[in-house]
């Protein structure tokens, strides 16, 4: 069978992951996350990320973004992000519905990163009319992007700084946070709030996990209320502890950041061997677990009639497709130089 790269959501479930996840059912505990596992997994990231901060296991990145900018932005508010991010694309109105009413609005930038100039000119007249306009409220980064490429340290402290003059608060889609961690190999805390970050959606489902997301507040007074709002929005579950038990799992041993290095080298592999096809383009900068790569049309179709998968990602000059590819933790060497082997085969 040809692999499969259309998301790292279809690749497997990392073993010790499924094991913890085995061991919760054999046992009984208390409900609502009072439980040894979602204790231990909040003892971890405080660990990790060397500071007192607020955990809120969900299970879906949906979830956690959309209710972290909700805590973060009212009504009336303004969030700030990219076109091309998660949050204004893919999420079919989640922030606006779970914040009441709030409006996403799109700062450019290349490569799906919000670029500091725009982002800071858009400011100062974001309420020509006082009231009668939308509030500034919360910045959001998605990282790595919907490019696959990563915000540096000095990149996420220099948005954070400028969101911080019009006084709003900045928040982390980071389902891929630990791809980007290990791409730039920077501590949690640099790469999150000693750059500015307020609120975290850290993303282990793509990384190796069933169905397990943590929204983090560096702030523990920041989620004052947030623990009734994930309630009122239907996300407190009841047997947490099997989340509990992924996000344990996961970050024992350092099996998240092992994963994601795993995933980075495959996308990197494709990323060496695509770029030795004279007519593959690649798009973007290889940063994280993702390629962009550019293809004659026919050798896209060719592709998938192998059964290879992936998803299209628009047109190119002279009658050529982009496609996305996404390495997963468990993508192989195998994998990888079948699809570069076919698709030199098909594009030459």
């Amino acid at each position: 069978m040809a692999a499969n790269f259309a998301s790292d959501n279809v690749g497997a479930a990392a073993p010790a992951i499924v094991a913890a996840i085995g061991e919760a059912a054999a046992a009984t505990a208390m409900p609502y996350g009072a439980d040894p596992w979602t204790e231990r997994a909040a003892a971890r990231l405080r660990d990790i990320f060397e500071t007192d901060l607020a955990v809120f296991p969900v299970v879906t990145g949906t979830a956690a973004n959309a209710l972290a900018l909700a805590a973060l932005t009212p009504p009336w508010g303004a969030v700030y992000c990219h076109p091309r991010s998660h949050v204004m694309e893919d999420e079919c109105g989640a922030p606006e519905f779970y914040s009441g009413g709030a409006r996403l609005v799109g700062v450019g930038g290349d490569h799906a990163k919000i670029d500091a100039a725009a982002f800071a000119a858009a400011l100062p007249d974001a309420r020509p009319h006082g009231v009668h306009n939308m509030r500034p409220a919360a910045l959001t980064l998605t990282q790595a992007t919907e490019a696959g490429t990563v915000y540096s340290v000095d990149a996420i402290a220099e948005l954070a700084a400028i969101a911080r003059r019009f006084g709003m608060a900045v928040h982390m889609d980071g389902a891929r946070f630990t791809n980007a961690l290990v791409g730039l190999n920077v501590s949690p805390a640099d790469l999150s709030w000693r750059a500015g970050v307020d609120v975290l959606s850290l993303g282990a489902t793509k990384n190796g996990a069933l169905a397990a997301e943590a929204v983090i507040f560096f702030d523990p007074a920041r989620a004052a209320e947030f623990a009734e709002r994930r309630k009122r929005g239907g996300h407190l579950l009841s047997k947490a502890r099997f989340v509990g038990a992924q996000l344990d799992a996961w970050l024992a041993d350092d099996l998240w950041r092992a994963n994601a290095r795993a995933a980075n080298r495959a996308a990197g592999r494709l990323a060496a061997g695509l770029a030795d096809v004279p007519a593959a383009m690649l798009e973007h900068p290889v940063e994280a677990n993702i390629v962009f790569v550019s293809l004659p049309g026919a050798a896209v179709a060719a592709l998938e009639g192998d059964g290879f998968g992936f998803y299209r990602a628009g047109s190119a000059a002279g009658g050529r497709q982009v496609i996305r590819l996404v390495a997963s933790w468990a993508s192989t060497d195998a994998e990888v130089d079948a699809f570069v082997a076919a698709a030199a085969r098909h594009a030459a």
